[in-house]
């Protein structure tokens, strides 16, 4: 419910603070003294667009502010799926700022404009003649049926079961999809692959065969320069190792001498031992290099395959083709094993299926049940409201697609004629009927949920005095477990409330505003005589003003 309300500088209202109580609350006031005004506020509190014609002094921020007291059990889940701070005493305050842009608040917090309107719907819900589109929706009269067949338990099951058979649908058919494309490539994949491991990559190394191609490649060269150069060491009368043994001779005769000629000859010595291994070295080189087509033909073969494989992959290395093997190996495995996912998740699929149909089933024989006490309910409420001859017919049909609650068709058939046909709601009932039609299932609600404060405008325009009586005493009804503002002309209704509110104008320095007064009972009868008889109090009017409030 709302327990205090705070409006400034919005349209003619230039500062007004009110508490409210529970119960019903009559709001009345001559027509252009500002009811709409607070509703309008009250709107834009609750979501609605912002636009800075409303208000009064754009030199300066508007502001709208009122603080609801919650029920933690009902609106705690709420504010926690949307990110908000939960209070059990909320306030929810708009401000529009001179700029023409507008700020919104959930106790102090920030919050968006679409997170608001997510959270509105259960603090006010306001409802005018103008205001019943909500009546033609399926959605709407599918949750009428609901509340009365109490079906939420049944509802929040086929929603997980739903939103788990969505989940599995929607990897079937990306798997369907990807396995229609990967099947393409398979072929080609596999073929690269094969390709690959016909390389026998793992034992090849490309700068080893390589080396050895030169080498078989040069035999006769690498043979001819090895011997020419042994010979260059080791001839016997020319050779660079029968000079250098001269010369350690030379020194031998010195060594004595000096320790100075002791070291050179220690140094000639070992490059003498030094180039005796590698004259013996080079003979055996020259020995074991050979030439041997066969190889050399194998070799060629292995690093032509291998260049041709690092060309067309435009890789340059071994380990780089090695890494594109096993990249082909998991997408060839992945091919393969799409079927037994995808078989997998048909079976998953088909699991859900039954247990969503299950649920929806329930759904619908609970819903067909309650049908006739909805009616009869209904037919009840607008018989007291002026509509003796109205009839109701709900048709479910059932589809073959899972919808967000269920799998049932609504359409709500109506006519408030004797002998005529029935005809969509929205297409055979009027304005006024509407907002009857909307007052009686509100009333009927009111008897199996807790319901949001409501805000009537005016539903009352062309009632008799009879059903007038008729319609506040089920406002009375339902203000015994919510909140109820209803702004009316009829004194018949005003009576009925449990607080009054009267809207007027004043002029303040020749500048008109709006202001608001919570009556007394005294006061009470006084403007309940002027709706009856005007503004001149007679004897009557007052009395029969007091009958009224009696």
């Amino acid at each position: 419910m709302i327990t205090n309300l705070t409006i400034k500088n919005y349209a003619l209202i230039d500062d007004i603070g009110v508490k409210f109580n529970s119960g019903l609350t009559i709001i009345t006031g001559e027509t252009g003294a500002g009811k709409s005004i607070l509703l309008g506020a009250l709107a834009l509190l609750l979501g609605k667009r912002a636009d800075l014609t409303s208000v009064k002094d754009i030199s300066k921020k508007c502001i709208i502010e009122a603080e609801f007291k919650l029920d933690e059990h009902l609106l705690l889940p709420v504010f926690s799926n949307n990110n908000l701070d939960f209070d059990l005493h909320t306030i929810v305050r708009r401000e529009l700022l001179p700029s023409g842009k507008s700020r919104a608040f959930v106790n102090d917090t920030p919050v968006t404009l679409s997170q608001l309107q997510v959270i509105a719907p259960y603090l006010a819900d306001i409802h005018s003649q103008h205001e019943t589109l909500s009546l033609f929706s399926e959605t709407f009269q599918m949750e009428i049926i609901d509340v009365l067949a109490g079906n939420t338990g049944l509802l929040n099951k086929y929603s997980k079961k739903l939103a788990g058979y969505n989940e599995v649908a929607e990897n079937l058919a990306e798997l369907t999809y990807k396995k229609e494309t990967d099947s393409k490539e398979l072929d080609y994949n596999t073929f690269l692959y094969t390709e690959l491991i016909e390389a026998n990559l793992e034992n090849l190394n490309q700068e080893k065969l390589e080396e050895t191609y030169e080498t078989l490649t040069n035999t006769e060269v690498i043979q001819e320069s090895l011997s020419k150069v042994n010979q260059l060491i080791s001839s016997e009368q020319i050779g660079t190792l029968e000079t250098i043994k001269e010369v350690r001779s030379i020194l031998g005769n010195l060594r004595s001498i000096s320790s100075e000629f002791e070291e050179y000859w220690n140094r000639v010595n070992s490059i003498i031992i030094e180039l005796d291994d590698l004259s013996e070295s080079l003979e055996q080189t020259t020995t074991s290099i050979e030439a041997n087509p066969k190889v050399l033909f194998e070799i060629n073969n292995s690093l032509q395959l291998l260049y041709k494989l690092q060309q067309k992959h435009a890789i340059d290395s071994v380990d780089g083709l090695i890494d594109l093997q096993k990249s082909l190996a998991l997408k060839i495995d992945s091919t393969n094993n799409l079927e037994n996912r995808i078989v997998s998740l048909i079976v998953e699929q088909e699991r859900l299926n039954i247990e969503v149909s299950k649920i929806a089933s329930k759904l619908h024989k609970k819903r067909i049940e309650v049908i006739p006490t909805l009616i009869k309910k209904l037919k009840k409420l607008v018989i007291d409201l002026g509509l003796p001859n109205a009839q109701f017919k709900f048709e479910i049909s059932t589809t073959s697609n899972f919808r967000k609650n269920g799998t049932d068709s609504l359409q709500l058939l109506f006519t408030a004629n004797k002998g005529l046909a029935f005809g969509p709601l929205k297409k055979v009932a009027s304005g006024g009927e509407l907002s009857r039609i909307m007052l009686a299932i509100k009333a009927v609600l009111a008897e199996y949920k807790m319901l949001p404060t409501m805000v009537f405008d005016e539903i009352d325009t062309g009632l008799s005095g009879e059903v007038a009586y008729k319609m506040s005493g089920i406002l009375n009804i339902m203000s015994k477990t919510m909140q109820i503002f209803c702004i009316t002309h009829l004194p018949q209704i005003a009576a009925a409330g449990n607080h009054h509110i009267k809207i007027y104008k004043e002029d303040v320095n020749e500048i008109t505003v709006t202001r608001l007064k919570i009556l007394n009972k005294e006061e009470r009868v006084n403007e309940l005589a002027e709706m009856i008889g005007g503004k001149i109090l007679t004897d009557a009017a007052l009395n029969h003003a007091k009958e009224l409030l009696n």
